[in-house]
């Protein structure tokens, strides 16, 4: 074992122990501590928590990977994501915090007065929470087959374990305590080497404005990486292939998604007051914005070195055997693989596909060739679109390893590689202990004593939610090990999803007065079953490019189900009776900005 192996156990199993004792410290005793966290969390450290929820691992591990390799159109999750954010801290969270429920269904099903409403917004939460939860298991097995030399698979079952013992013994309490110390490892991990990547390239010690600086050949970082990307075939970095239209509905549906994702909204029924809900919204944003500026930096500075260190400098690739550590490192994690198309020895990353499949390479167990490389079994060849052979590429890159690989790329200091090891499970473990809380609070408290046996105790009630987080957790680690594509394009998925189904459902029930159950319920199924319809075609049944209605992809078909969520709704409300005048009532109270109890069970 090197000495970089023993500082990534180091690093990654001190954070382990002090998220365990965390969550020994932070035992829930109670449903409320277990599902709120008692509703006393101080606003600074509920903004660090929600920071933590909600930048998964695709925010940390995926995000500049997929700016990376698709450029200009990667902005789409930039603003999805933190536009959302915006909207969920002004528009919905206070008004939320004020109804004081602990669950999205919990709200459903009193502001829509039906049981039949709690329970479609209970399976609408179990479909959103295990698509997210796939992504964030599947960070945590890429981390753990790289720096811990284990599979991939056996990766995600270690994660499994961790999440287990905090999220299923502290609950919320637990969560939220843990989220915090989360966050300090996560924001560190991805902003040192950032601050380092950007001083190395551009001499700005800062990625936001490294990014517009001018290199020494006189060009910008922008331009450089535009010209690298066309001389090997590629589109300019700063294009985009998605349509106009299909930008502006993965924005909406990114957007939309984040300000109805179950798992976080119910961070802000964790604080004290109304008050508190939107300042923690605040600080969120603060500490979310750290690392979301920093990205689009991150991402160009990813490309530049990937392609001058794999192609050399003078651009016409770089022999196997003096490829740098970082290289062989992942390739035997499996997420770069070289086939040498030429038979002369060098690495040559072009445009075009290298392997064939899923575009993972099928490493023939350890076998080796002569220079050292591993032998790969389900190659193609596809030359570049010039049409020269001798330049066909040769690599396959995983896009969910740029961020990790960066430090190694750049050659930075041991600890550093070693921090981002860590900080990229606790991105991962600490959103997937919150969906999985969410999960199981969908099922103990608003399917099991709202809705199946209201006499349950309290002690029987925490019972139910722990069993439920168990199987969630078995659950989420099959999605990890058998995932249906990169972290950050799976967890869009759920973002659609959400767009779909809950986003109209809470925008209506605090806004509308007129909106009914009938037409609530009506809105939500419409909303998700197209959506996911849509989804399950282009993604498990082989639909083409050619049959995309009007050119959107799955990952923003969610606005246009929200869209249809909308006029179902509208309609269905239109020609069925009135919500009773209680509930009409309640509608005007959430709506009054001052005052508010304890978020209460009832």
């Amino acid at each position: 074992m090197g000495t970089q192996d023993i500082l990534n156990f180091v690093f990654i199993g001190a954070s382990f122990a002090l998220y365990i004792g965390i969550a020994i410290w932070a035992k829930a005793g109670s449903t409320k501590e277990f599902y709120v966290a008692g509703g006393g969390v101080p606003p600074i450290a509920n903004g660090m928590a929600t920071a933590a929820d909600w930048m998964s691992a695709a925010s940390f591990i995926s995000l500049a990977g997929i700016i990376s390799f698709i450029g200009r159109d990667g902005a789409a999750y930039l603003m999805g994501w933190t536009g959302g954010y915006v909207m969920l801290a002004m528009l919905l969270a206070p008004y939320l915090r004020k109804f004081g429920k602990f669950t999205v269904p919990d709200f459903v099903g009193d502001r829509y007065y039906s049981n039949f409403a709690r329970v479609i917004a209970v399976i609408c939460t179990i479909i959103i929470s295990f698509t997210y939860v796939a992504g964030q298991m599947r960070g945590v097995g890429i981390v753990f087959s790289r720096f811990l030399h284990v599979d991939i698979n056996t990766g995600v079952v270690l994660g499994m374990a961790i999440v287990f013992f905090y999220a299923v013994l502290g609950g919320m309490k637990g969560i939220t305590y843990t989220q915090v110390a989360q966050y300090c490892v996560l924001i560190l991990a991805f902003t040192i080497p950032a601050l380092f990547l950007s001083f190395q390239i551009t001499g700005h010690i800062l990625p936001q404005t490294g990014l517009g600086a001018t290199l020494d050949s006189g060009q910008s970082i922008l331009a450089t990486v535009d010209q690298l990307s066309t001389d090997l075939g590629f589109k300019e970095y700063t294009s985009g292939n998605k349509s106009t239209l299909d930008m502006f509905f993965l924005t909406a549906a990114l957007m939309c998604g984040t300000a109805g994702l179950p798992h976080v909204i119910v961070r802000f029924f964790t604080v004290p007051r109304v008050k508190d809900a939107r300042s923690s919204a605040g600080w969120a944003l603060m500490f979310i914005a750290i690392l979301y500026t920093a990205v689009p930096g991150v991402a160009a500075f990813g490309k530049y070195n990937l392609i001058k260190t794999v192609n050399g400098a003078d651009g016409n690739g770089t022999a196997y055997t003096e490829m740098p550590e970082w290289f062989k490192n992942w390739e035997t994690a499996g997420l770069i693989g070289w086939n040498d198309y030429n038979g002369d020895g060098k690495v040559q990353y072009a445009a075009g596909k290298a392997f064939t499949g899923k575009g993972k390479p099928a490493f023939d167990g350890e076998n080796r060739n002569a220079d050292g490389s591993r032998v790969v079994t389900n190659l193609v060849s596809e030359p570049k679109a010039v049409g020269d052979a001798q330049y066909a590429n040769e690599v396959y890159v995983d896009r969910d390893i740029m961020v990790l690989a960066n430090p190694e790329i750049a050659q930075l200091p041991g600890w550093v590689i070693a921090l981002v090891a860590a900080g990229a499970v606790a991105a991962a473990l600490s959103t997937a202990a919150g969906l999985l809380l969410v999960i199981s609070t969908a099922i103990s408290h608003d399917l099991m004593k709202k809705t199946i046996n209201p006499n349950i105790s309290d002690k029987q009630e925490l019972m139910y939610a722990r069993l439920a987080a168990i199987v969630a957790i078995c659950v989420a680690g099959y999605f990890g090990i058998n995932p249906p594509g990169f972290v950050a394009i799976v967890v869009a998925l759920a973002f659609g999803l959400a767009a779909s189904s809950f986003f109209p459902v809470i925008i209506m029930g605090i806004f509308s007065k007129r909106m009914n159950k009938e037409g609530a319920v009506a809105g939500m199924i419409v909303g998700i079953s197209t959506t996911m319809a849509y989804i399950i075609y282009f993604k498990f049944m082989g639909g083409t490019k050619d049959e995309l209605f009007m050119g959107i992809s799955p990952e923003g078909f969610g606005t246009v189900g929200m869209i249809l969520n909308f006029i179902t709704a509208f309609i269905v409300s239109s020609m069925t009776p009135p919500p009773p005048e209680e509930i009409q009532h309640i509608v005007e109270d959430i709506r009054i900005p001052r005052g508010a109890g304890e978020a209460h069970a009832h």
